[in-house]
């Protein structure tokens, strides 16, 4: 079973950087396609695409909200996938996951939340203006 841990979210001001991580255990994240979304109303809410990256190929995508100001990336070998955020804006406040579809072998990368079989517990980002 694929297990998905996140650390580093907090509060940090605006215009601040910030690094998220996600430790996939259980089966090597070389065969996962993964995503980070974010949900910014009470829990409920629409979790909305902020970025992914493919399971190979090396391939990423991300919303036009974040394009150019955050970056994600992946160490296979530390089985951790990051989501680096720079420039950090008030409307970047919300719970942050990351989630796994296992995709092996292949080089698309995937936007929608409802194609995501794995999820983190989510963590907290609060950008203070």
């Amino acid at each position: 079973q694929v297990q998905l841990v996140q650390s580093g979210g907090r509060l940090v001001q605006a215009g601040g950087s910030l690094r998220l991580s996600c430790l996939v255990s259980g089966r090597s994240l070389s065969f996962y396609a993964m995503g980070w979304f974010r949900q910014a109303q009470a829990p409920g809410g629409e979790r909305h695409f902020v970025a992914a990256d493919s399971a190979s190929a090396g391939n990423t995508a991300y919303a036009d909200s974040v394009k150019g100001r955050f970056a994600i990336s992946r160490d296979d070998d530390k089985s951790t996938v990051y989501l680096q955020m720079n420039s950090l804006e008030p409307e970047d406040t919300a719970v942050y996951y990351c989630a796994a579809r296992y995709a092996p072998y292949n080089s698309a990368t995937f936007n929608s939340s409802s194609t995501y079989g794995h999820w983190g517990q989510g963590t907290q980002v609060t950008v203070s203006s």
